[in-house]
């Protein structure tokens, strides 16, 4: 009997250990990010505006190189986003992958496949 309250509460101990890593994961990137991107052709510090509803992301682009909508997910503390800008006269798409550790992020860039660089935010 002492052996099956033993284990009884070894399961209910690690049920609530897996469940308080699980709500410790949980990211929300919702709100204003002040960025700091670098590339080769140059540096910029954009804001952007993100909407988190569970892994779905919205949210608004404004920077050096204009305005734009952006759409991506958020898995676990892993951040993806993009969003269309005109570069040269060209709509680029422009990908953001990077992961998040509460209030700050880190990741790389793409702009159309022409330009790489790497990015750091801080929520606001």
């Amino acid at each position: 009997m002492k052996s099956i309250l033993k284990a009884n509460a070894f399961v209910i101990a690690l049920a609530l250990l897996v469940s308080s890593e699980v709500f410790a994961q949980a990211t929300s990137v919702t709100g204003e990010w002040a960025f700091n991107v670098t590339t080769d052709q140059g540096a910029g510090t954009p804001t952007i505006t993100f909407k988190q509803d569970g892994e779905k992301l919205t949210g608004k682009y404004a920077g050096q190189l204009g305005a734009a909508d952006l759409t991506g997910t958020v898995k676990g503390n892993a951040i993806h986003f993009v969003f269309t800008l005109d570069v040269q006269g060209q709509q680029a798409p422009v990908t953001y992958d990077g992961t998040v550790d509460k209030n700050t992020m880190q990741g790389k860039l793409d702009i159309g496949g022409m330009v790489t660089g790497t990015f750091t935010a801080t929520k606001k």
